[in-house]
This record gives C-alpha cells, structure tokens and sequence, in this order.
C-alpha cells in the first residue's frame, strides 16, 4: 500500500513504490492525463537517446551533479514542474539508473487503474496494421475489454507470434513448434 491508498499488485518493488507515489501526486494535483502522457514521453526519450541512458546508467556523477542535469535537460525540454520535481528527487535518492523502470511501473500502474489490459507480443516481424487490430480483435473476443499492444521484434521466432497477456502465455511461434517437433522425434528413437 503506497501513501494516498494506491494498492500494487504487480511486484511491490522499488519502481512500484516510486510510480505509486508519481500517481498519487498527479492525482492529487489535477494533473494527472498531463503526467501520464509526460512520462510516456520520457521513456520514448530514453529509449531514443543513448547517451541519457549512459547518464542516466553512470555511477560516477554525484547527486548533485546529477539533480542539476536532469533538473536543465527537462526544464529545457519543457517538462511539467511535476516530472522535473519527481526526476530530481529520484535522482537526489540515487535511483537514476532505475528511472525507465519507474516509469514502465508508472505506466502499468496507470493502465491497470483506468482497466487497460497490456498484451506484449512478440514476432519475428513487425506486424502490419491490419495484423496488429486482429490481434486486438481475438484478445476482445477472449474478454479483455480494452487493450493495449506492445510489441517486439524477435528474429528467433522465424514466424508466428508470442502473446503474454498477464501470467497467460500463447507460444504459437514456429522456433516453439520446431522445439516440440524435436522433442517429439526424440521420445520416439
């Protein structure tokens, strides 16, 4: 149970913690579709841009140092008071390293709240519009209301698609199918 009544369900780690207490002030605050959106766009900014993951990852900047910068590069990228206020105290409590963790915990936090459901599928190719809506449309079909795909790319796969929705997992990939074929051939030599 994080200050204010947000309860986490999904791991109650230190990105938990942190995002509940992000929600909370937004929340508190009114602001809380402009921090939703803010963080989301932090997160595509580390993701972008390998030189803030490298300070964001580096151990040898001190506290201030590292406040000071952070406190610049948001202001200066006209983020709101809020995620400049909560970047510094995470970088003031030396979690910087852990920040794109946060705002992933903040992002699930934000979805199971609003009662999005988060589908992470992986194929061996990008799917294309209409494959990604009929992906959305069969997990609507299977009664997940509203949901969201985040998709990744993995070669490995050679065809088909990995769906994990929460603790369910479809393998429906042709390296898994291989692996049972393989495993099949064996028990019968």
């Amino acid at each position: 149970m994080a200050q204010g009544g947000t309860t986490i369900s999904h791991g109650g780690g230190l990105a938990d913690r942190y995002a509940a207490a992000l929600y909370d002030l937004a929340d508190e605050q009114g602001s809380l579709d402009q921090t939703v959106d803010q963080a989301s766009e932090l997160a595509r900014l580390i993701d972008d841009t390998a030189d803030l993951r490298r300070l964001l990852d580096s151990p040898l900047i001190d506290v201030k140092q590292s406040t000071d910068g952070a406190r610049a590069v948001l202001e200066a990228k006209g983020f709101s008071p809020i995620i400049v206020r909560f970047v510094c105290v995470v970088a003031g409590n030396r979690r910087l390293n852990r920040l794109r963790a946060i705002l992933s915990a903040f992002a699930q936090l934000v979805a199971s709240k609003r009662g999005v459901v988060t589908a992470h599928v992986a194929t061996a190719h990008g799917l294309s519009l209409p494959q990604r809506e009929a992906v959305r449309a069969r997990l609507i079909e299977a009664g997940y209301g509203n949901v969201n795909i985040e998709e990744q790319v993995d070669p490995s796969l050679l065809g088909g698609l990995v769906l994990r929705i929460g603790a369910r997992l479809y393998d429906s990939s042709i390296k898994s199918r291989l692996q049972r074929l393989q495993f099949a051939m064996k028990g019968v030599a």
